[in-house]
C-alpha cells in the first residue's frame, strides 16, 4: 500500500522491531502473496529507500537477511530477483508436533529462570480446573549460535512432578522427554493465539523494548480424557518468529480445528 506521494507508510522505532527487520517483513510478505512474482525483480535500494523513507543500510540489511532465508537472489551491479522455488516449496511439512518440539529442542539452548511450586495464576487455574499449588517453570530458550532470544516458555504442572521435573534436568531435557519418564504422553493439545505489549519482565527475558508487540501461544495439553493436565504459555517476538498452522481438508471441516472467537462488549 502506498500514499499519495507515492511513498509506503515508514517504518518507526517506535514498533519497538528494528527497522530493516520491519522492511524485511514487509517483503517477505508481498513475495510470499506473490505481488512481486517469482523472478521478478525487487526495487532498487535507492527506490526502496525512497519508498520507505530509511537508510540505504537498513535496506541492505533487510535484502541480505531475505537472501540468507531464501527468498531472493542478488546480483551485483544487477539487482536482487524473487527466487524460483521448487515444487515442493508450497507443500504442507510433514513433521509431527513432536518432530517440531525435538527441532525446537535441537536448535536452542535453554536457560531456566524459575522451577518451583507455588501458587497459580487464577487465569490459569481456571483452564486447568484445579485448587492448590502447582510446579511452575520458566524458560527462555536462546538460538543456540548466536545466543538471541527466541522463546519465553512457562508452564504449570502437577506439584508432584517437582521430583521429575527440576531446574538442573530442564536445562538439557525437553520437558516431553520428562514427562514421558513418568508414562505421560501428550495425547491432545488445544492452542489460543494471541498479541499483546511486552511489559517490562517479558521484554527483559526477550531482549525487547518495553512495549514491544508479542505473539502468546497458550496450550493446554491433555494427557488423556477430558481434564487438561498442564498448562504452557509461550511467548516470542514477531520480528523473529512466525506461527505455522498445517490443516488438511478434512481438519478444516471439522468445528474444533480452529475457532475466532471475539471478546467485544456492547457499550453500556
Amino acid at each position: 500500500m502506498t500514499r499519495g506521494d507515492g511513498r509506503r507508510p515508514a517504518p518507526t522505532t517506535a514498533a519497538g522491531v528494528p527497522l530493516h527487520r520491519q522492511l524485511f517483513l514487509v517483503l517477505h510478505d508481498e513475495i510470499e502473496r506473490g505481488a512481486i512474482p517469482a523472478g521478478d525483480p525487487l526495487p532498487t535500494e535507492q527506490e526502496l529507500c525512497e519508498q520507505f523513507g530509511v537508510s540505504r543500510i537498513t535496506v541492505r540489511r533487510a535484502l541480505s537477511d531475505l537472501a540468507d532465508q531464501g527468498y531472493i537472489t542478488r546480483k551485483q551491479g544487477v539487482g536482487s530477483f524473487v527466487r524460483e522455488f521448487g515444487p515442493r516449496a508450497g507443500q504442507a511439512s510433514t513433521r509431527s508436533y513432536m518432530d517440531e518440539l525435538r527441532q525446537v529442542h535441537f536448535e536452542t539452548d535453554a536457560e531456566v529462570v524459575d522451577c518451583t511450586v507455588g501458587d497459580v495464576p487464577h487465569l490459569v487455574a481456571g483452564r486447568l480446573g484445579v485448587t492448590g499449588q502447582m510446579l511452575h517453570t520458566l524458560r527462555v530458550r536462546r538460538e543456540r549460535r548466536t545466543g538471541e532470544a527466541l522463546i519465553v516458555t512457562e508452564a504449570w504442572l502437577p506439584a508432584e512432578l517437582a521430583g521429575t521435573i527440576t531446574a538442573d534436568r530442564l536445562a538439557h531435557t525437553a520437558m516431553y522427554e520428562l514427562l514421558a519418564e513418568v508414562g505421560l504422553v501428550v495425547q491432545r493439545v488445544q492452542h489460543e493465539i494471541t498479541a499483546e505489549i511486552a511489559g517490562p519482565r517479558n521484554a527483559g527475558l526477550l531482549d525487547l523494548a518495553i512495549g514491544a508487540p508479542v505473539l502468546r501461544v497458550n496450550r493446554l495439553a491433555f494427557t488423556g480424557g477430558e481434564q487438561p493436565h498442564h498448562y504452557l504459555s509461550i511467548l516470542l517476538s514477531p520480528s523473529r518468529s512466525r506461527i505455522v498452522l498445517n490443516h488438511t481438508s478434512e481438519e478444516l471441516m471439522r468445528a474444533d480445528t480452529m475457532a475466532m472467537l471475539h471478546d467485544v462488549r456492547p457499550e453500556n
